[in-house]
């Protein structure tokens, strides 16, 4: 039986160490983590607990900010104040600023290098985009547009020839056009849009979705820089996020009061497919919506002081959080923060931590083992217990 005990205690053994090395719990994103940061409510910026669903605190900024990110390891975060016509950059543990860097034209767009290294930003009556050192908000380069700056995002190169240290690139929206160039500077290409392009958002992957003033949201060949199609029309659509998971873009109908889910397209898809695939329908007029990256939770800001809680996969809705004001735009960082010793995140807008196929294929080696033991355990106790039947008929036979 010491054979059987031994046995034993190695099945419990993995069972302690599958414990230890199982998935584990899923969390939102959020830079503490678990938080969202709300632009254009009742105190300035309001942040939400996303596992309480409710306030858990607010930072008190003048100015009307309008957009916040986040930076990858949500130790910072960068907010727009047009009408005070800066950048700021808070420190989201101490809530104090870190710098400020004055800028024309009421600046209130903002978009972050995919290193996190370089905030470009810029605003509706300014003819050009500001890079800035987000570390000190100096000013580092200034790209001129030939017309006022109405949407900013960044992307990897598409070059067939493209490496690792290929120049990203910055999409700008403007009047009538939209203008790519490469982050050192050096300009690519126009695309006209006479329709006016606005909100731009470049999902990893060859397109970029636009939206333009004349209520349509129209889809960009990131390569060719020629339109794939209309995917949406008739409506007044605002800032856009997507499911890095699934690949799906929503988009906020400020006019209608609904999310526009749209099917992920390329330029060999072929017919366009009719869009939205979805709608999620909303009490209140949408401004700006937040994925996580690990596509499980979306985050609408309502004109009328609401933030709706999604469940993405669940294709529900989950909590309303009061947050008053005039919610503009709404972020939620990455999870775990980049740079943590638990952070195995790649990019800003990635999926979920890719440790997790790792520690499912332990726990299915783990099985394996847990179940290999067992048998043999139960083997040897059968085997010795066949031995002392065996040698106790044996003597009942001599005698």
């Amino acid at each position: 039986m010491a054979i059987a005990r031994i046995f034993s205690c190695c099945f419990l053994s993995i069972l302690c160490l599958f414990v230890g090395v199982s998935p584990p719990a899923v969390y939102a994103d959020g830079g503490a983590p678990q938080l969202a940061y709300v632009a254009g409510t009742a105190q300035g910026i309001s942040i939400i607990d996303i596992a309480q669903r409710r306030i858990a605190g607010s930072i008190a900024l003048a100015g009307d900010p309008r957009t916040v990110l986040l930076s990858p390891d949500g130790s910072v975060l960068y907010v727009s104040q047009p009408s005070l016509g800066r950048i700021a950059v808070i420190d989201t543990r101490t809530k104090q600023m870190r710098c400020v860097t004055n800028l024309p034209g009421r600046p209130s767009l903002l978009a972050l290098s995919l290193d996190a290294t370089v905030l470009y930003a810029a605003g509706q009556g300014d003819t050009g985009v500001r890079a800035i050192n987000p570390a000190s908000c100096a000013i580092e380069r200034t790209f001129a547009t030939r017309q006022p700056v109405y949407g900013l995002a960044v992307a990897a190169s598409t070059a067939p020839n493209a490496t690792p240290s290929t120049p990203n690139q910055l999409w700008i929206t403007e009047t009538t056009s939209l203008t790519v160039y490469e982050v050192n500077g050096n300009l690519l290409g126009t695309v006209p849009i006479a329709s006016g392009p606005q909100n731009i958002s470049i999902p990893g992957g060859f397109t970029a979705y636009v939206t333009t003033r004349q209520g349509t949201v129209i889809a960009i060949d990131l390569y060719t820089r020629k339109m794939v199609g209309t995917l949406l029309t008739g409506g007044i659509f605002g800032s856009m996020d997507y499911d890095a998971i699934t690949g799906e873009v929503y988009v906020p109908d400020e006019q209608h009061n609904r999310l526009d889910v749209l099917a992920p397209i390329t330029a060999a898809t072929a017919p366009v497919p009719r869009e939205p695939t979805r709608i999620i329908p909303l009490n209140g007029s949408p401004q700006s919506i937040a994925i996580t990256n690990d596509g499980q939770l979306g985050f609408v800001a309502l004109s009328n002081g609401q933030v709706i809680m999604l469940d993405i996969p669940g294709r529900s809705s989950v909590a309303s959080i009061v947050v008053g004001g005039t919610p503009h735009f709404i972020i939620t960082g990455l999870y775990p923060p980049a740079g943590s010793s638990t952070s195995t995140i790649g990019h800003t807008s990635s999926s979920s931590s890719p440790a997790l196929p790792v520690n499912i294929s332990l726990f299915i080696v783990l099985i394996v083992l847990a179940g290999i033991l067992a048998l043999s355990a139960s083997w040897f106790s059968w085997h010795h217990y066949q031995k002392r039947y065996a040698g106790k008929r044996a003597l009942r036979k001599r005698l």
